[in-house]
């Protein structure tokens, strides 16, 4: 039996198995277990397994679409193209920025608390026009001449919001989402009418959205080449357009700071992803880093600037934004030039003393007294060349002490710790101070600054100042040593008192002309009590001694200067408006503004409920769904291994960043603030609305989403219809306006409105008006044209019969620019008193009830304007902002003559003020 077995050949020991090489798993799973409707018939056409080649951009759209999107652009043409004549006159904040035009046209130089290029871009639409630049935009109402090109100049906002729709369409299909998401998208940015409203008028919120809308664009396309392959062409351009376009919405209003910021949060996340990808090499991540910090960075800071050289360039005159400007910085403006000037100060030098922080202008002194304290002879900073502002530096006297005689002696320059005295020259009163309190800064650390004496007198102890340098100019080594013009800043301590000279944003009232009061402070901020000498002559000093003159400065100064200017303004936007509102009222539009109210028509900034509530919504849906998804990661769940999930929360998630970074940090903000604001964020709310809706209908039928779609197009479209008459100035009848009062906070009102259409037969239809503002103007009764002063009478009239209505219209107000208000003031008090030839004889003998705040010792005090003329419109801001040395009013003319020397000066200023103020008389 054991033969009938036989034992088995031993085998050869097998080698051990192979580990299949790790597989590197792709950053997100294949979204091969979910497949929408649309996926799933693509999946069903022959040839649908070939791989597609890549589009440029990642957007693959067939020809078809292409046709669509024209469609959509001819609509929204349409829509905001629609009697963009209408209304034929200035409508709110076109008072502003069509003024800007002009200022460029002429090269005057002027303030205003937004970056240049939306307004540069309005200019060169106005020149295509052939606008001269002389219409004033001066008030909300005031008729069109035919001469200025509105319509045109119109056209660019509106061309731009026209833009904002292919923009929303390719954005949302670069997201991968589907054309009917797109088209929804697109028809509810057509059909939103605050957009629509913003993008017919001059005014900059259109360039700003539009321009927003391009970056968003750009950075979508750049990250689908970044998917598919970096460093390509196509990679270098996307990412280029987007640093362009991030460089011009910041450049139109910095709230495109927040677009910054939101495409700097997407950057910061590709980075961190690379870092974290072990396929991408170290020196291959540093060269992604470079890329976006020269493309993101640098180019978008170039453009900046870019525009700001192009604002300089064009703005090459003196003008009514010299005053916010530094001394340096307005001797590069033409008209505002000054002559080489000695450069050593010694005792018997006659100088002009300027403030060095607040640019309130010149020590100055004027034949009036003060009202009130000492009742001698006032002390203030004046902005301009004067006479008055001249004085003699004397030698500070002690008891028994000779007097110095500057004009035989040895010349004797003034170094530090030295005690001088300062001589008023058209009055030979001197600078003294004393322990009386201000009439105006009331307090015990201020002290009364005054011109004391008369002729022949030699002055008392209280005369004396004390010199302190505080710096020198480093181009000049003897300015830290001795006084030196230009090159010195120093500061005056009064000899008995111990008080510094002072002043600050503080203005005294009538009696002394609105000009910038000058104290003697105990407690002095520093920034606030520095002077220096801008001019000087002496009887000593020949053609061969030293003289001075300010340097040119460079543009990087000018243009930080110029946006410090504009931020410090821009944070003192605190005063309220009739149609301001509050950040937490705009999810819910609570309220909009009054644009515009003549002839029973109204121009309401309003959004489109419709489109306005599902966005807010929108945005609450992802909130909670994405919180939703964080508790079941807690519990274990991999929802986010699904690709579906993984795509949608990338797409939404990156929208509502968008729109939180636009939205949330107005909070935190104190300004004023508006509806309008919050229309970057509606944006990215809008689109987040169509990206819900892609995922909410990802399973239906194409047909079927197609069906959902025009549901809310077709609301969408009805609401913009009903409450078209608002955006477009339109007929509307007094039923349907209060029907159309869907929440009691809009405060719109009807009864300006007849209670039936025919009644408008009564009144001027809009081609009749339109040829009313662009030709003749005649009275709205039939009769014959009337004058440019007629115009205002029938705007009157027309507020009148407003006003006679049972719910009182509420008046229609420009935003506030301070900075012409501030031009319009001096303007006003130049005619006022130069017609008049007299101003205030003496010391007023009224109690001064106003006070300074004891706490208002900051080197940067703001202060409220002060009331307008009554002749002026009435302004209360959107772009309110609070004013430097506002300029004051002109004395009467009783300051002796000056010198020939002095009256030449005054002479090519009195040229300047004409150019600049042609309306004056004198």
């Amino acid at each position: 039996m054991a033969s009938e077995f036989r034992a088995r050949g031993a085998k050869q020991a097998s080698p051990p198995a192979t580990l299949p090489p790790p597989q590197y798993q792709p950053r997100y799973p294949p979204r091969d277990h979910h497949l929408g409707a649309d996926e799933r018939k693509a999946l069903a056409q022959p040839g649908s397994l070939k791989q597609s080649q890549h589009a440029f951009g990642g957007l693959r759209l067939a020809s078809s679409e292409w046709k669509l999107l024209a469609g959509i652009v001819v609509l929204a043409i349409c829509v905001r193209f629609y009697h963009l004549s209408w209304p034929a006159s200035v409508v709110f904040d076109e008072v502003h920025f069509g003024k800007f035009a002009g200022k460029y046209i002429h090269g005057r130089y002027y303030v205003d608390v937004h970056p240049p290029l939306a307004k540069l871009l309005i200019t060169f639409m106005a020149v295509l026009g052939g606008f001269n630049g002389n219409f004033e935009f001066k008030e909300i109402g005031l008729p069109y001449p035919s001469d200025v090109p509105y319509v045109l100049m119109r056209s660019l906002p509106a061309l731009m919001g026209v833009g904002v729709v292919p923009l929303a369409y390719l954005t949302l299909r670069g997201l991968d989402c589907r054309p009917a998401t797109a088209l929804l998208g697109s028809l509810f940015i057509t059909f939103e009418n605050g957009l629509i409203t913003q993008s017919r008028l001059i005014l900059l919120d259109s360039p700003l959205i539009f321009f927003t809308a391009l970056t968003v664009f750009c950075w979508v396309g750049f990250s689908n080449e970044n998917h598919q392959e970096p460093f390509t062409e196509d990679w270098w351009l996307w990412l280029a357009l987007t640093g362009l376009s991030l460089g011009a919405v910041a450049s139109c209003k910095w709230v495109g700071l927040f677009t910054i910021a939101t495409i700097g949060l997407a950057t910061m996340k590709q980075l961190w992803d690379l870092l974290g990808d072990l396929k991408v090499p170290p020196r291959v991540w540093m060269r992604h880093f470079l890329a976006r910090a020269l493309c993101l960075i640098v180019l978008p800071i170039t453009v900046y600037m870019a525009v700001f050289e192009i604002h300089f360039m064009v703005l090459q005159n003196s003008g009514d934004g010299d005053g916010f400007m530094s001394a340096q910085f307005q001797q590069s403006l033409k008209g505002k030039g000054m002559r080489d000037t000695w450069a050593d100060i010694a005792l018997g030098s006659e100088i002009t003393l300027r403030h060095v922080n607040t640019q309130g202008g010149y020590l100055h002194s004027h034949e009036h007294n003060y009202p009130t304290g000492s009742n001698q002879q006032q002390i203030t900073l004046y902005p301009h060349k004067d006479g008055n502002n001249n004085w003699r530096i004397l030698e500070g006297h002690s008891e028994g002490q000779r007097d110095y005689d500057y004009a035989t002696e040895p010349i004797k320059h003034i170094h530090n710790h030295m005690s001088i005295r300062f001589e008023h020259i058209p009055t030979q009163r001197r600078l003294h101070s004393h322990d009386v309190r201000p009439p105006v800064s009331d307090v015990d650390f201020q002290n009364e600054v005054s011109a004391y004496g008369f002729p022949g007198f030699v002055g008392d102890a209280n005369d004396n100042w004390i010199v302190e340098i505080e710096y020198g100019d480093s181009h000049d080594r003897h300015s830290s040593g001795r006084l030196r013009t230009l090159g010195t800043v120093f500061r005056l301590r009064h000899a008995l008192q111990g008080c510094y000279l002072f002043s600050h944003k503080v203005k005294l009232p009538e009696w002394g002309f609105e000009q910038q009061e000058v104290t003697c402070n105990k407690n002095a901020v520093k920034a606030n009590s520095l002077w220096y000498i801008e001019t000087n002559e002496h009887p000593r000093l020949g053609e061969n001694d030293e003289k001075v003159n300010y340097r040119r400065p460079s543009f990087l100064t000018r243009f930080l200067e110029l946006n410090h200017v504009m931020w410090t303004t821009n944070a003192g936007l605190t005063d309220r408006h009739a149609f301001d509102s509050r950040p937490e009222s705009w999810l819910s539009l609570k309220r909009g503004i009054n644009f515009w109210v003549r002839d029973h028509r109204h121009v309401y900034l309003i959004g489109n409920p419709v489109i306005w509530w599902l966005s807010t919504a929108a945005v609450a849906m992802y909130l909670v769904a994405r919180g939703i998804l964080v508790l079941r990661a807690k519990r274990q769940y991999k929802d986010l291994n699904n690709s579906f999930v993984v795509k949608y929360d990338q797409i939404c998630g990156f929208l509502t960043i968008g729109w939180f970074i636009h939205y949330f940090p107005f909070f935190i903000m104190s300004r004023q603030l508006f509806l309008h604001h919050y229309f970057p964020a509606l944006y990215f709310a809008i689109l987040l609305t169509a990206s819900i809706f892609d995922l909410a209908t990802s399973s239906l039928k194409p047909k079927i989403r197609l069906q959902v779609a025009g549901v809310l197009i077709v609301a969408a479209v009805w609401t913009w219809w009903h409450f078209s008459p608002l955006t477009y100035a339109g007929e509307w009848t007094r039923g349907k306006c209060d029907a159309a009062k869907w929440r009691k906070t809009w405060d719109f009102s009807c009864d300006s409105y007849p209670a039936a259409y025919s009644e408008y037969a009564n009144f001027p239809s809009m081609s009749q008006a339109v040829v009313q503002a662009t030709g003749a103007v005649p009275h709205p009764d039939g009769h014959a044209p009337h004058e440019e002063g007629d115009i205002e009478h029938i705007a009157g009239e027309s507020a009148q019969d407003a006003s006679q209505t049972e719910s009182a219209i509420q008046q229609v107000e420009p935003g506030r620019d301070i900075f012409a208000e501030h031009a319009n003031k001096q303007q006003q008090a130049k005619s006022s008193t130069d017609a008049g030839g007299q101003g205030a004889a003496g010391p007023v003998q009224e109690k001064i009830s106003s006070q300074a705040d004891p706490n208002e010792q900051t080197a940067q005090a703001i202060q409220p304007p002060p009331p307008l003329p009554k002749n002026e419109p009435k302004e209360l801001s959107t772009e309110e902002v609070v004013p430097p040395p506002e300029q004051p009013k002109v004395e009467p003319d009783t300051k002796p003559k000056a010198d020939a020397a002095s009256a030449g000066a005054e002479s090519e200023e009195e040229k300047i003020r004409k150019e600049l103020f042609p309306d004056d008389t004198k």
